[in-house]
């Protein structure tokens, strides 16, 4: 009896449906870059500079919310939806400028966030096949970096902020202000994505062709966010404190692991679409498109 029987009957049929084939052939391209150690380098750089960052965008929220402490709470209070794993921690505490924290977070911010950013486009090179020549130099890619960082901090700042208002559902937007906030933090996310894929993609690419992996990147992000705060709220919020301690840290982990995956998953589906990868056999036959 032939065991693989179904296993090809179903790969056949997989290639002959793209609803089926586009994904899988995602997957496909994830395994054959060996996408797990890209997105475990990414996920490694973002823990560490996950705290600075947090630090200087606090600083300087505690800056431009001074003397709003309506506002102030609901900032505070949306932080939770941005960052789920950490928001209780962030909740306790209060928004207040500070000239050392500003100086720590800047320098903090710079040195981690230039690693983050950095790995990611090797990443996106690896996931393009861009070959050394090809690639950016020292100066180059770092100047890109540092242009990505200070376009983010001030996208995270605003997004913060609007999802701050959201969660109090601010009186101006109207009946509907919580989904309209929410709708506008989307947005945000948006281009916060398309900020990373365009600046961290090499130049050859069209701009058309990063839309895709944006949106992935986006859902997967928004999914994140609801799933981080389930599990605040059903695991670690009556959870004692030294089982709560390491569900927190590997909750924080397996987030932001999860996160660079999608990111990743983001710039494979990018390159299969545009470079038409799929459909391909799963059992590693020839296929089309591989």
């Amino acid at each position: 009896m032939d065991v693989k029987a179904p296993l090809r009957r179903f790969d056949e049929f997989q290639q002959r449906k793209p609803a089926l084939a586009l994904p899988l052939g995602v997957v496909k391209k994830f395994s054959d870059d060996e996408g797990g150690s890209m997105v475990s380098l990414i996920a490694y750089r973002a823990f560490f500079s996950l705290f600075p960052l947090l630090l200087l965008l606090t600083t300087i929220l505690g800056y431009v919310l001074s003397g709003n402490d309506e506002l102030r709470v609901e900032v505070v209070n949306s932080t939770l939806s941005q960052f789920p794993i950490i928001g209780n921690q962030l909740r306790g505490g209060t928004l207040q400028g500070s000239g050392i924290a500003l100086a720590v977070g800047i320098v903090g911010s710079l040195l981690a966030g230039l690693g983050v950013v950095l790995e990611t486009e090797q990443t996106f090179n690896r996931c393009w096949g861009v070959p050394k020549s090809g690639q950016r130099g020292f100066v180059g890619s770092r100047v890109r970096a540092i242009g990505l960082l200070v376009v983010l901090g001030g996208l995270a700042v605003v997004s913060t902020v609007v999802s701050g208002l959201a969660a109090g559902g601010a009186s101006f937007l109207g009946a509907g202000g919580e989904v309209a906030g929410l709708g506008i933090a989307t947005v945000l996310n948006l281009f916060v994505f398309g900020a990373v894929f365009r600046l961290l993609t090499t130049d050859t690419v069209e701009t058309r062709a990063l839309i895709p992996g944006v949106i992935v990147a986006t859902i997967g992000w928004e999914i994140l966010q609801v799933a981080g705060g389930w599990y605040i709220s059903h695991e670690v919020k009556n959870a004692s404190a030294v089982y709560g301690t390491f569900a927190l840290v590997i909750g924080l982990l397996a987030w932001i692991h999860l996160g660079a995956m999608f990111v990743v998953l983001g710039a494979e589906t990018n390159v299969v679409r545009a470079r038409k990868l799929w459909p391909r056999s799963m059992l590693g036959g020839p296929g089309s498109g591989t």
